[in-house]
């Protein structure tokens, strides 16, 4: 069994009239279980300017399993930008060294996961952290 723990910290000394500190770490556990996401996709890519990636196709293999998506823009000029998307509906934008971590239903291709370089060509790594696919014999 895998063991995947994702940790997020959050800090700031002027943000608020008060410091800032927030910190939440999780382990990544199988739908329902105590057992370890044990499923790992994971790729470099550079996307050229104005193309539209799809980083991962949704199917009914994926429906009601812990899916969860990793996303980070490394591209070193901070005023270059991927925009992400959930099949047509633009959920958020990437500038250089920003990062997403998100749960994914992937059910259907209607909740295919894709990436967009804008005014440059981005180098990108992602991962889907999964429970595993199960195969169906043809």
């Amino acid at each position: 069994m895998a063991t995947t723990t994702a940790t997020l910290t959050l800090s700031s000394a002027d943000l608020l009239s008060d410091a800032l500190s927030v910190s939440a770490t999780q382990t990544l556990y199988k739908a329902g279980t105590t057992t370890g996401l044990d499923g790992l996709q994971y790729e470099r890519l550079e996307v050229a300017t104005g193309d539209v990636y799809d980083m991962i196709d949704a199917t009914a293999a994926g429906a009601n399993k812990a899916n969860k998506v990793y996303v980070i823009n490394k591209h070193t000029d901070e005023t270059k930008y991927i925009n992400i998307y959930i099949k047509d509906l633009i959920i958020g934008r990437l500038y250089a060294g920003d990062w997403m971590f998100i749960p994914l239903e992937a059910a259907a291709a209607t909740q295919d996961v894709g990436l967009e370089a804008i005014s440059a060509a981005q180098h990108i790594e992602f991962a889907l952290i999964h429970e595993g696919k199960t195969l169906v014999a043809s």
